[in-house]
């Protein structure tokens, strides 16, 4: 590997490292990254799972001071995640990538509107947890699959089942993207389709942008962060229809 590409990979960690902080989408950087260097799809896409997860544990401690404020809901909000986790990851060593490939653009525009929409759902809907639990499950499904935009997925989510405040619901999305990255993590460590190399430097960079990324959404307010995470999942739906 040329200093250049090294250098290239560890910079599309950083910068998905801070997108994925503030509000999810990073692999939409870091995946083309390693597939413009000539990787293999399938290959890519678990060591992207592998090196990011490290960026989310890092964008959580960025936001610490509000874990206590969250922890105790943490296990019962990350049994169904984890659980799809490992489905999703089992699916992607079993079937071909580009199913998802051609269905990853509307996940991201709907995880966009349902974002944007989430105080509108959460007051209409009566039972906001039979809304919310199987959401939880598919969002794990499909970060252990592929992965990009679930941190839009799990802010809408969490805003269903009554979470408000943005940093608290930053730190269980990162905790939570985590978890799922985590699992899918060891199946695609087990299965040896990891590049270590690749791995290794988009985890350096990923935590170099967890943690920035999560320092900065602090210093612009809770405004500006809801704002920004309709803008990025805008312009990630954009990119990822005019790029399949």
């Amino acid at each position: 590997m040329t200093i250049a590409a090294a250098a290239f990979i560890f910079a599309g960690g950083f910068v998905a490292g801070v997108i994925n902080s503030i509000a999810g989408g990073g692999t939409l950087l870091s995946f083309p990254a390693l597939i413009a260097l000539g990787r293999d799809p399938l290959l890519a896409n678990a060591t992207n799972a592998v090196g990011l997860c490290t960026g989310s544990l890092a964008s959580a401690f960025g936001l610490r001071a509000h874990v206590k404020e969250v922890k105790h809901r943490l296990p019962a909000l990350l049994v169904l995640p984890l659980v799809g986790g490992i489905a999703g990851a089992a699916l992607l060593v079993l079937t071909p990538s580009d199913v998802f490939s051609r269905l990853y653009p509307y996940l991201i525009l709907g995880a966009t509107v349902l974002f944007a929409a989430q105080d509108a759902i959460g007051r209409a809907t009566s039972a906001p947890g039979m809304v919310a639990w199987p959401l939880l499950l598919g969002i794990g499904i499909y970060g252990g699959y592929f992965g990009a935009g679930i941190g839009i997925l799990l802010l809408a989510t969490l805003g269903i089942l009554g979470h408000r405040d943005i940093h608290e619901k930053n730190v269980l999305k990162n905790l939570i993207a985590a978890g799922i990255n985590g699992v899918a993590a060891v199946l695609f460590i087990w299965r040896g389709v990891v590049l270590w190399a690749d791995a290794l430097l988009l985890g350096a960079g990923a935590i170099a942008g967890g943690y920035a990324g999560a320092r900065l959404a602090q210093r612009l307010g809770r405004t500006f962060v809801r704002r920004a995470v309709v803008v990025i999942g805008a312009v990630l739906t954009v990119w990822a229809f005019t790029h399949r």
